[in-house]
């Protein structure tokens, strides 16, 4: 049987052949002459916009969380809450997309808090209302622009998400449910007594509604916003695309971006290419538009990267001091 250093290498490469298969199948089925004309007359003032918009959402993001951890009573510092916010970004970029980021920041503050249960509840609520804000989007901006793409496919996509988060809210909020769910684990009784621990503190959340629709109405604003970078994406590449269509695509691009894969690399830009595909984008065009939209995340990737490299990895580095190594068997 593998160890686990071998699973994580699979899973890995697993990832990185989804993600390039995926992209070797676009680049392949479009036209890149094309492709590249598109680009040569972007509008840079377009993509300049979309970028800080872009870099704005991850500032919603952060406040969202900053709700959770207040509601919850966490003890943090503020500049470990930030730090490990964007080391998360930067390991979205090649972890399985956001998944990924929630484990980095819940361990990187845990690091820093005696409160570990809350920590990791804090991480999952925060990524539980961003799934509830990904179907309350979705289903408003589809009952509103129905009659302009009049497509029952994706009324099926948007229920399935809706049937997914209402049976996860259930769960969660149930502790007969939960329990129920956690006696797969009677045979490891510390894993079990972590996830009731765990949820202990989430339930804590039922008796925050203020805190609950402050977060949410932060994730809803955020998806909104998503939509508008990716319309200004659209002018910059002379598509009038309407906003009602990003606001119904986004939400459902972003929740095919979440499986396994290199920061969504692939699955998000196949994503992009069925649906607007459905409103006459050419092929060519909306995997230009996504490409463009994950050069973005590297960018602000990168700070959480450089904030990695100078605050968090510069602490592990043991430096050899070859005089006192001398000294010592000299004595």
């Amino acid at each position: 049987m593998p160890n686990a250093k071998t699973k994580n290498i699979l899973s890995f490469l697993a990832r990185v052949i989804l993600s390039f298969t995926l992209l070797f199948w676009l680049f392949k089925k479009i036209d890149i002459g094309k492709m590249a004309e598109v680009l040569k007359t972007a509008d840079l003032g377009y993509i300049a916009i979309a970028l800080f918009v872009f870099f704005f959402i991850n500032l919603l993001l952060l406040i969202r969380w900053f709700v959770f951890i207040k509601a919850l009573g966490l003890e943090v510092e503020f500049r470990d809450v930030v730090r490990y916010f964007f080391i998360g970004l930067f390991c979205n970029l090649f972890l399985p997309s956001a998944i990924g980021g929630d484990i980095i920041k819940a361990l990187g503050l845990c690091r820093t808090s005696s409160q570990k249960a809350r920590v990791v509840a804090s991480v999952l609520l925060d990524r539980l209302s961003g799934f509830a804000s990904i179907v309350l989007v979705a289903t408003v901006a589809f009952i509103l622009g129905y009659r302009f793409i009049n497509d029952l496919s994706l009324f099926g996509m948007i229920a399935a998400l809706a049937l997914l988060s209402t049976a996860i809210f259930t769960v969660l909020l149930s502790e007969k449910l939960f329990a129920f769910a956690c006696r797969i684990f009677n045979g490891i009784p510390k894993i079990k007594n972590g996830l009731m621990n765990l949820h202990s503190d989430i339930v804590m959340i039922k008796d925050k509604k203020g805190a609950i629709l402050k977060a949410v109405g932060l994730s809803c604003l955020s998806q909104f916003v998503l939509a508008f970078v990716f319309f200004l994406i659209a002018l910059s590449l002379h598509q009038p695309v309407d906003l009602i269509y990003f606001l119904i695509f986004s939400p459902l691009v972003c929740v095919a971006a979440s499986l396994p894969s290199i920061g969504g690399l692939g699955v998000r830009e196949v994503g992009w290419v069925y649906l607007l595909a459905k409103v006459g984008v050419a092929e060519s065009i909306s995997l230009s538009m996504s490409l463009m939209s994950f050069l973005f995340m590297v960018v602000v990737g990168l700070i959480g990267g450089l904030i990695y490299v100078t605050t968090v990895s510069s602490g592990r580095l043991q430096y050899y001091q070859p005089d006192a190594a001398v000294g010592a068997k000299k004595a």
